[in-house]
């Protein structure tokens, strides 16, 4: 029988082939930080809940974390192959996570406290599980900042210009075939009706959705950085463009068939299929780019 010397690292790398006290440390170890930050983000994670299942803007937010898990379950094999070595530095980001929770909880600011949770999170698979593994869930995580509404201040900022835009393509589209119309604002004057574009109808609504769908979709099916960041990117001239048509399509169903039609049925079933449209016109935009440098 041969002597082999046992060193600290032997034997943990021994323990690990065996699955006993290293990997059952680490999940006790987990579980419990689990469990904390459960604590201290469980009035927090409610709100935003709520604030998904009450605001149409956000009502993709159900679907952000279940897209982030399946992500990386599926990568499940290759992190169960990358070796643990705990990085001291993801203290720092830890640190630094809280510290971003403190100010949130200051300011009464929602956005800062959700995104606390994200830096905390990072910390602390930094910290446990080391840089490679921390970089394998990059994406995952990062993907969780979809999920969180915007500040209101930064919500208007975006809605504002937005609206206005609509309102003009709308206008200039009326009048090219030839319905009289006069815009001031954000308020279009028709002959028989008047039309506010509000904020549902900016466009931000479809626009935070593609573009949450447009990050995944790029992530999967480009093979180049500079491919993801331009699909990524088309997503919002597709879905600024997308919604002015469909102003363009209410104030037309206005003038000619009344108001009522306008805002029925078809105001509902237009915002559905403008995002559908919008989002055929990614998926080809995404072809195209996959095409560029393959031929």
């Amino acid at each position: 029988m041969n002597n082999v010397a046992l060193t600290p690292f032997t034997m943990t790398q021994q323990l690990k082939q065996m699955h006993l006290p290293v990997e059952k440390s680490l999940v006790m170890e987990l579980a419990v930080i689990g469990t904390l930050l459960g604590l201290i983000y469980h009035p927090i994670l409610i709100k935003l809940v709520e604030d998904w299942s009450i605001d149409p803007n956000y009502s993709h937010g159900f679907l952000i974390p279940l897209i982030s898990g399946y992500l990386i379950w599926e990568r499940r094999k290759t992190l169960g192959e990358t070796e643990i070595k705990p990085y001291n530095m993801g203290v720092i980001l830890l640190l630094m996570g809280i510290f971003i929770l403190i100010v949130g909880n200051i300011a009464s600011e929602l956005f800062t406290k959700r995104f606390s949770l994200l830096v905390v999170l990072s910390g602390i698979i930094l910290f446990m599980m080391g840089k490679e593994f921390a970089k394998k869930l990059l994406f995952p995580l990062a993907f969780l900042i979809f999920m969180i509404p915007l500040p209101y201040i930064l919500y208007d900022a975006i809605a504002f210009p937005l609206k206005l835009f609509a309102s003009r393509i709308a206008t200039l589209s009326l009048l090219l075939v030839g319905i009289p119309v006069l815009r001031e604002g954000n308020i279009i004057y028709l002959a028989n009706t008047t039309l506010e574009v509000a904020d549902a109808c900016s466009g931000i609504r479809s626009l935070m959705s593609l573009m949450a769908l447009g990050v995944i979709f790029a992530y999967i099916s480009q093979n180049h950085l500079w491919k993801k960041i331009t699909l990524v990117i088309l997503t919002v001239p597709i879905a600024v463009i997308a919604n002015a048509f469909r102003v363009t399509g209410t104030g037309f169903l206005s003038h000619y068939y009344g108001q009522e039609v306008a805002e029925g049925f078809f105001h509902t079933f237009s915002g559905w299929l403008i995002f559908i449209v919008a989002f055929v016109l990614l998926f080809a935009s995404g072809l195209c780019l996959k095409k560029i440098g393959n031929e």
